[in-house]
């Protein structure tokens, strides 16, 4: 696939190593301009770009930057893409440690909603709950006991199927937790989260999941954005 990968911080700088490394076409932007990603680019063979760049003509789009910084993108800048391209989102918000207050998440809207309201494009919620190192090193063949899984939360069966595959080539086992409403289940401070789970222990972590945000994840002050 030919992907564009808008953010190259932990997340967005792990994909692009391990999508190059497997063969995919990837185009890698950020906020600070295509200069800043020279090192990246040589060293993986992806190809550094504008953010509008890394929306365009892709088969796939992942943004992978901090919640406070969706509002910051360029304005319709999905205007143009075409509906069938599939767009993951892999942030989560941390009001206390990094976003500040967002009023519409704190009122209980799940991250990804939010984010797909901004962008104005339906989303998959994917790559949010694993630690870059390990998404960087702990991919296994598929049938390997203990095979890390990854929750899949999105509206739209087709682009879950396709990220679903694209984790499973990563090496990692992908199970569907539901529709982007659920990927509450997969937040910060569920018990999905920063865990290396197999499938069976996934989909138990998932179903034990709490709606109400815990104290540490939610807004510290009343701040309005």
């Amino acid at each position: 696939m030919d992907i564009g990968i808008i953010g190259a911080g932990h997340i967005g700088g792990t994909l692009t190593r391990r999508l190059t490394a497997i063969g995919h076409a990837v185009h890698v932007a950020n906020s600070r301009g295509p200069e800043s990603l020279a090192d990246l680019a040589a060293s993986t063979g992806a190809h550094a770009s504008t953010v509008e760049g890394a929306v365009r003509g892709r088969d796939l789009i992942i943004v992978t930057i901090p919640e406070k910084s969706i509002p910051l993108l360029p304005p319709k800048l999905f205007g143009d893409v075409p509906a069938d391209v599939v767009v993951v989102d892999t942030g989560n918000y941390y009001p206390q440690q990094r976003d500040g207050r967002i009023d519409a998440i704190e009122a209980g809207m799940t991250e990804s909603r939010w984010v797909s309201q901004q962008l104005g494009r339906p989303l998959i919620k994917a790559f949010n709950n694993i630690h870059a190192e390990h998404l960087l090193r702990s991919g296994e063949p598929p049938g390997t006991p203990g095979r890390i899984a990854l929750p899949v939360a999105g509206d739209v069966q087709r682009a879950k199927t396709i990220v679903m595959a694209m984790i499973d080539e990563l090496g990692f086992d992908a199970v569907d937790a539901g529709g982007l409403d659920d990927s509450w289940r997969q937040q910060p401070g569920s018990p999905a989260y920063g865990a290396d789970h197999d499938i069976a222990g996934l989909q138990t972590a998932l179903a034990a999941a709490q709606r109400e945000r815990i104290p540490a994840w939610s807004a510290a002050s009343q701040t309005v954005r």
